[in-house]
């Protein structure tokens, strides 16, 4: 385990995107074209470009391209506008951070829990030691506690000899939220930092995260996840001459020469989080609607624990009224009856009814939307924009497919049994926060449209507009370079394309989860592997590798009927689909290629120079 981790130590985080308020303004011009444009040619698609005889092909078209502007005003919504970073110092006493508290001049209390299950009991030894060397400029009580749902011998030695609190409960269940749940009972902290089994806080996490609470309606704060063991990949150069000697170094330099540089095997399954941390969630903060992710966040006791006694409120308020079993003394008092009261004191022992983390395989973001919505004593949220801790990344595609589906089934769940859109007490703008991520997990729906709809065109020659002319093209790419232009600045300093192409091939385990969720099946709670998973990966992407199949049968097909002539192809229709096609392909390249990815073994190196 110390091996592993030692080829990672020199690597460190990037820091945050820079705020620039010229190219805020910048992108904030180029969005508004693109929307213009995009509601003109939405509109002319709908009213002048259907082809008549084929319907059954240019509606459902239409309606993806209708969804998808639809999330691209979602987007931008979302991006609009970025805040200049400014930290606040660290605070100093109980008085700081809360008002009215009668121990308001004690120090603060922080609880770091590390929630575990059959991750390796050494993983979680080093980041007790990382957490251990956490600093602060004031006195500061500060415990570590391991949360073990394994209950194994080896985990409660580690913490033992660690010196830290080691914490295991009976049964696994609500898993890590009830888990947490659990924990929280035991402890009295006033603050508590969530870390998973690999998660290794940097020294200055409380530093730099606990003047939020200066204000004191801040319920949690969200640090960016890093993933410190990402591969770097091996130079296109180093790759060539390594497999064929010197004279494919030379081939490699003369096409990096012409190309720029060319870098292979880096991050194979596009874990890197800076698009969502640094540009998606920090953008939220502007209105108060940024969502915990779990690990690498820290919470304030009492707005946890206020939500959950307010759940259970509601759930005694319901259950009372739902059985009528009321007494009624007077017009305005009502008294349970003593039987009906004891069912309910049982209930909240035995089941999640008095706990301020749902069980739900999502429960870090249904904790942000209820305490988002409590309108009453106004609870916010902050992202923080500097990475303060490191973990693993998947490092195999069936790793990466188990977090994935976890995430979208997730949300959908929430989506269909807890919509926000429906929540009384969210703002408008936090709505339509909450609705861009949930809305963008149905994405699958009208992507596997734009993804055979040229498979479609090859094959056939029927095509889903009237016709592919001058007009077409002359509503078409204007929109896709404005849409391209202000995706480039509004996201400046994030390469967006493996995004982009990622996003396009999750459509086989988003359509999973859709229909899961649809069924009213449960999303389960697997455990992400922390270390690499054996075996051949293909059969995950068997979806993906018919798409390119398909594209390129079609495309070698409609090549040759136009030089045969005889079908409804057309030129310019041909060549447009075939780039569409093209573009398709390569999304999908990208997951095939990380199913049979492999890390590079010790004697091969990892020089990227």
């Amino acid at each position: 385990m110390d091996d592993y981790f030692r080829k990672f130590e020199d690597r460190v985080p990037e820091g945050p995107l820079p705020y620039s308020a010229t190219r805020e303004g910048i992108w904030q011009f180029l969005a508004t074209i693109a929307l213009v444009i995009g509601a003109w040619y939405i509109w002319w698609r709908w009213t002048d470009s259907l082809n008549p005889d084929a319907l059954w092909f240019a509606i459902p078209l239409v309606a993806a391209e209708t969804c998808a502007y639809v999330g691209m005003i979602l987007f931008v919504f979302n991006l609009w506008k970025d805040d200049p970073i400014n930290i606040a110092p660290a605070p100093d006493t109980l008085r700081d951070v809360t008002t009215g508290h009668p121990e308001a001049a004690r120090m603060l209390s922080v609880d770091v829990m590390f929630a575990t299950y059959d991750e390796e009991p050494e993983l979680v030894r080093i980041g007790i030691q990382d957490a251990r060397k956490m600093t602060y400029p004031h006195p500061i009580d500060v415990r570590l506690h391991v949360l073990d749902d394994g209950r194994r011998d080896a985990m409660r030695a580690v913490a033992e000899q660690e010196g830290v609190n080691y914490i295991a409960r009976s049964s696994n269940e609500g898993f890590k939220a009830g888990n947490l749940r659990h924990a929280m009972e035991q402890t009295h902290g006033d603050f508590i930092l969530i870390c998973d089994a690999d998660t290794r806080p940097f020294p200055t996490f409380l530093e730099h995260t606990l003047g939020y609470f200066r204000d004191p309606k801040v319920a949690w704060v969200q640090t960016p996840q890093w993933f410190y063991d990402l591969p770097e990949g091996e130079r296109l150069p180093v790759r060539l001459e390594r497999r064929f000697g010197a004279l494919g170094g030379r081939i490699g330099r003369i096409i990096e020469r012409i190309f720029g540089p060319v870098t292979l095997g880096q991050d194979p399954f596009v874990n890197d989080p800076k698009m969502f941390y640094d540009v998606i969630q920090r953008r939220r903060n502007r209105v108060n609607a940024s969502f915990c992710c779990g690990a690498g966040s820290i919470h304030r006791r009492e707005a946890v624990m206020e939500a959950a006694l307010r759940s259970f409120g509601a759930k005694v308020e319901k259950r009372t009224f739902d059985q009528e079993e009321i007494i009624t003394v007077s017009s305005k008092e009502r008294v349970v009856a003593p039987e009906l009261m004891e069912a309910i004191r049982t209930e909240a022992a035995t089941t999640e009814a008095l706990t301020p983390y749902k069980f739900h395989v999502s429960e870090d973001i249904f904790t942000s939307i209820v305490l988002h919505s409590d309108r009453e004593r106004g609870w916010k949220s902050k992202m923080h924009p500097i990475v303060e801790s490191k973990m693993l990344s998947p490092q195999d595609l069936l790793t990466w497919t188990v977090q994935r589906y976890k995430y979208a089934g997730g949300s959908l769940d929430i989506l269909v049994n807890d919509n926000p859109l429906f929540r009384k007490g969210l703002s408008i703008p936090q709505k339509l926060m909450y609705g861009t991520t949930f809305f963008s997990y149905l994405a699958p729906l009208w992507n596997i449209i734009f993804l055979f709809a040229p498979v479609i065109y090859l094959l056939s020659g029927i095509a889903p507009v009237s016709a592919y002319s001058d007009e077409f093209f002359l509503h078409l790419v204007p929109f896709l370079v404005s849409l391209e232009l202000a995706m480039m600045v509004g996201t400046w300093g994030i390469s967006g394309y493996d995004a982009k192409a990622s996003y396009l091939s999750f459509f086989p385990l988003g359509l999973r989860a859709i229909l899961t969720v649809a069924k009213g099946e449960k999303i389960s709670f697997p455990v992400t592997p922390k270390v690499r998973q054996s075996g051949s990966f293909l059969r995950l992407v068997r979806p993906q590798i018919a798409v390119v199949a398909l594209t390129v049968l079609a495309s070698i097909w409609a090549v040759g009927a136009l030089w045969v002539g005889g079908t409804p192809h057309s030129t310019s229709g041909v060549v447009a689909n075939l780039l569409w096609g093209l573009n398709n392909c390569l999304a999908m390249a990208g997951i095939i290629s990380a199913a049979l990815w492999l890390p590079p073994s010790a004697d091969e190196g990892t020089d990227t120079k």
